[in-house]
């Protein structure tokens, strides 16, 4: 069962991530972490359903994502390119695994960032963002989301890592268990991870490396 609701803004993050603010479906529900069934509600794209991650809070207002794009696949995330204020999004179920159970380091590639971005935002409304770390991938500093923010946010405790750019201060290359590593501490007992799969599965066998126990790690189930 879904829920027709209208877009209210759409505006560039990045250079290929958009921000879609949308009405709020009258008793949706949901908690930091959380993703719904989204599809565009235009003729022949009702069908096509794309699950995305809220990063608006279940108090606000009104519903937010963002959404990578990927033009050159001319699927549903090119089509949200046309999409502007006015047009409509059918949202249907709620799901999704990665809740915030306790300081940490939360670990992200790309996308996988929008699911931390919305826990990050509830602790900062409760002043209980502590000594989370926030380890951020990305292939090249203009694809970051919310840099500032987060620098804002976390300060040091906010790591990026560009696989094909080398800056001064940015770390360089992949995730790896040295990286990981450095900056473990023995208070920070919850490693959430979310991003590509290839990703998620060198980083679980690097904190297997490292002795994390399995459920220490919050991840996505579907």
């Amino acid at each position: 069962m879904s829920t027709t609701v209208k877009v209210k803004s759409v505006e560039h993050l990045t250079h290929d991530v958009l921000r879609i603010v949308a009405e709020k479906p009258v008793g949706i529900s949901y908690e930091p972490g959380q993703a719904a069934d989204i599809s565009i509600n235009k003729e022949g794209w009702k069908d096509e359903i794309r699950t995305f991650t809220f990063v608006s809070l279940k108090d606000e207002d009104f519903i937010e994502f963002n959404i990578k794009t990927y033009p050159s696949h001319n699927g549903v995330t090119n089509e949200l390119l046309s999409l502007k204020a006015g047009d409509e999004l059918n949202i249907g179920d709620v799901y999704g695994d990665i809740r915030y159970k306790g300081e940490g380091i939360f670990i992200a590639g790309g996308a996988g960032i929008t699911p931390f971005t919305a826990i990050l935002k509830r602790l900062e409304k409760e002043n209980k963002i502590g000594n989370n770390k926030l380890i951020f991938a990305n292939k090249a500093k203009r694809d970051i989301m919310l840099e500032e923010r987060f620098n804002k946010l976390l300060g040091n405790n906010f790591i990026n890592i560009l696989s094909d750019e080398k800056i001064d201060g940015y770390e360089h290359g992949f995730i790896s268990a040295e990286l990981i590593k450095k900056h473990m501490h023995k208070d920070l007992q919850y490693y959430y991870l979310c991003g590509p799969k290839p990703m998620m599965d060198a980083v679980e066998k690097h904190l297997a490396s490292l002795g994390v126990d399995a459920s220490k790690i919050v991840k996505e189930g579907f």
